[in-house]
């Protein structure tokens, strides 16, 4: 069976021109939504999924009406294909049933992970770049060393307890409790 997937980003928009070429391309159904592709809850797409046996087509007029980023594409042609479903992108040519669309989905599945690669690479040597200029990366302590100090000097006095100065600092008796752990 050949399902079609159409979506818009606003109610405003119409999924009119996606339809008819969904239609001509001989989609037996056709499962239509008006969200943000940046949106992670999209209710069609998941039923048009659901839908799915080994043996159909999914098809859709253009890939970024799919996925949110290459990435998440990759991930749902994966899933599909590991499922025997075949996928279609009208616009882009992309046919998955084919091995010539096969060649251009682990191309695009390539370049994916190459991107994921570099980011990594880029972040690593950008933390690495801030450690050597001596910044140190995560939140600030919620504590300085001379309120550390001051909480461990309070501490003194038989009449305070570690509730009272945590009280005091506006800290939570284990942020104090690890603050003073980190001056010893």
């Amino acid at each position: 069976m050949n399902i079609g997937y159409a979506r818009v980003s606003t109610a405003d928009q119409n999924n009119a021109l996606q339809t008819d070429a969904l239609e001509k391309a001989g989609c037996e159904r056709i499962f239509q939504e008006s969200f943000s592709g940046a949106s992670r809850e999209r209710p069609e797409l998941s039923r048009c999924l659901d839908t799915l046996r080994a043996g159909d087509t999914l098809t859709v007029w253009r890939l970024d009406r799919l996925g949110r980023s290459l990435k998440d594409l990759v991930e749902i042609i994966t899933e599909l294909e590991g499922k025997g479903i075949g996928f279609r992108s009208l616009t882009e040519s992309i046919d998955t049933t084919t091995a010539g669309g096969k060649l251009v989905f682990h191309i695009f599945a390539a370049l994916a992970e190459f991107e994921r690669t570099l980011i990594q690479e880029r972040t690593k040597a950008g933390l690495a770049a801030a450690r050597a200029r001596g910044r140190k990366g995560g939140r600030k302590p919620k504590m300085t060393k001379v309120d550390v100090r001051r909480a461990k000097a309070m501490l003194l006095d038989p009449t305070m307890t570690k509730t009272d100065v945590a009280n005091h600092f506006d800290v939570s008796r284990v942020t104090l409790n690890k603050a003073l752990a980190e001056l010893e």
